[in-house]
């Protein structure tokens, strides 16, 4: 695809292409040939410069690999054997990796840079300047920050290079800004420039519109072409969305990539006719949370070595749905279903996961715990002194479940998929070495009532999750009759106050005042705070909120009931 951009009458021509890659931290065989490949794909188009996202050469995010000499010397090598390449190349090519700062320096030892490389050449470098340090972000600890955006020349045309977190603070967009310095404003207020930003911006549910507005207030401010290119794929519990952008100087998409996918998009900055329609909006529904979902699942078992996935089907509404996202993301014949009743599992139960399996086309196997249950019980007599039961024997249930798939993982090499979800997680109401095992928690940062949404979504052509399984109480099915809410409050009660204290960072009296029990709020806020020790000891899971269980919220164990 071929869109253009205008930047006034004395513009000179140049194609520019934007290229949406999916790399692998520590993969500079892999992702060199990316870049390469997709250079010389550039130089086919007649593009005068290929655009590659932030720290695309190393993969992103390194973390603490960035300690490890053989990483950051091969991380020099690969830049040099790009710049090698480029020899034979009329194509400049901007790319994002480490550059060493002199070691007599203060500071940290390297830079997170965008590197311009033309003709055999380094032609310019520009060092993040804003280094961000919240959620998921650290990078303060690896990196030194740069002074201000790099003004650079391809073919006679000027560019003002950022890397990501550089074009987020902006004091015309955000109320509350995160550092006292703007380098875009710094530069373009003296330098009106096409405004190139890469970057590896990791998904969370809204976050695609509210970036296409923050671009488009920069676009429209300056009055400047923005060339947007952003990761795309899944890392560890990260998934990057893609949707690399064009804007014109009133702040328009005029290119747009696809979400979650590889793709290239080429521009021409000097031909755009006046009345050119935006392409699109960027929209965060349903469709794109499952898409991430599926996306992040895909490459974790991929880059992870995974070609095949288990998980317990029990029937319910948090193993139906993820069933169904490990069948788009694997294949339904990469995926097995176990079913594992009880003395407590109802047939109903066994009906709806046998019935979600046979939609999706996936095999099923049933091993049933009662026997090991009794005999588990009977051995631990002695051992529980004959106390009255509790969820000691509820907890044993899950734990046996446990055991099960992790023996299938070891035997046929199936990543285990744990179905927990973030409301669970939150309040501690699963088990650990139980329903918490596995590999990766899919819907851990879904909370219950995003499942249901999902599932809805994910029946909106045609009946996959039976609709029993969304009118049906939510129950563990570990003891008779048991259901959710025997120790959760009601799940629609519950999400609006995680929601409000995780992700809004409200304060006890501020939940209160929004109409909720005092009781009931500090009960909640207990759990949350209580059972930090199982979330840490969770399988990773894919982050799609604005503040999710893992990387990004970190918590002591050990503190004090502050409520």
């Amino acid at each position: 695809m071929s869109l253009t951009l205008s930047h006034g009458p004395t513009v000179n021509v140049l194609i520019v292409t934007l290229h949406q890659i999916n790399t692998t931290v520590g993969d500079f065989d892999g992702n060199l040939e990316r870049i390469i490949s997709g250079a010389r794909e550039s130089e086919r188009q007649g593009a005068g410069m290929a655009v590659f996202p932030e720290l695309s050469i190393t993969g992103y995010p390194p973390l603490d690999l960035l300690e490890l000499r053989d990483f950051t010397d091969n991380a020099q090598e690969a830049l040099q054997r790009l710049v090698a390449a480029s020899r034979g190349l009329s194509v400049a090519v901007l790319v994002g990796t480490i550059l060493p700062r002199d070691s007599t320096s203060e500071g940290k030892p390297f830079q997170n840079a965008a590197v311009l490389v033309h003709r055999g050449h380094v032609q310019a470098t520009h060092a993040k300047v804003l280094l961000p340090t919240y959620d998921v972000f650290d990078e303060s600890r690896y990196f030194h920050p740069g002074a201000t955006l790099t003004l650079a020349e391809v073919e006679g045309k000027s560019f003002a290079l950022s890397v990501c977190e550089d074009v987020w603070n902006d004091k015309t967009y955000w109320s509350k800004r995160q550092y006292h310095q703007d380098p875009v404003e710094e530069l373009l207020v003296r330098t009106q420039v096409p405004l190139i930003n890469i970057a590896a911006s990791p998904y969370s549910h809204g976050k695609g519109r509210m970036r296409q507005e923050m671009l488009a207030n920069t676009a429209r401010r300056y009055g400047v072409p923005v060339l947007y290119v952003n990761q795309a794929g899944g890392t560890d519990s990260l998934v990057f969305d893609g949707r690399s952008l064009a804007m014109d100087p009133a702040g328009r998409i005029v290119a747009l990539a696809e979400s979650f996918s590889e793709e290239l998009l080429a521009v021409d900055l000097d031909h755009l006719p006046a009345a050119t329609e935006q392409v699109q909006e960027i929209q965060d529904g349903m469709d794109t949370l499952f898409l991430a979902l599926s996306t992040g699942l895909r490459d974790y078992a991929a880059k992870c070595g995974f070609g095949s996935s288990v998980l317990g089907l029990s029937g319910g509404i948090d193993s139906s749905v993820t069933a169904v996202i490990a069948c788009e993301a694997m294949g339904p014949e990469n995926v097995q279903g176990i079913l594992m009743p009880s003395p407590f599992t109802s047939p109903s139960s066994i009906e709806d996961a046998l019935a979600v399996a046979s939609k999706l086309g996936i095999r099923t196997k049933t091993i049933p715990i009662t026997g090991i249950y009794r005999r588990y019980l009977e051995d631990l007599d002695e051992g529980l002194e004959g106390l009255p039961g509790d969820a000691t024997e509820e907890n044993i249930q899950a734990r046996i479940r446990g055991n099960i798939l992790m023996a299938l993982s070891n035997r046929f090499g199936h990543l285990v998929l744990s179905t927990g979800n973030k409301s669970e997680l939150a309040t501690g109401y699963c088990t650990l070495y139980g329903d918490m095992s596995g590999g990766l928690a899919v819907i851990s940062d879904l909370l219950k009532g995003q499942v249901y949404e999902l599932a809805r979504y994910i029946n909106r052509h045609r009946e996959i999750i039976p609709g029993s399984v969304l009118v049906k109480p939510p129950t563990a099915e570990l003891r008779p009759g048991q259901v959710d809410s025997d120790s959760l409050p009601p799940y629609d009660i519950l999400d609006a106050v995680l929601e409000a204290y995780i992700e809004d960072k409200k304060t006890l009296h501020e939940i209160v005042k929004m109409g909720y029990p005092l009781d009931l709020v500090r009960r909640i806020l207990g759990l949350i705070e209580g059972n930090e020790y199982k979330r840490q000891q969770a399988a990773p899971g894919i982050k799609v909120s604005w503040k999710a269980f893992g990387l990004g919220r970190r918590c002591p164990i050990a503190k004090a009931d502050f409520f």
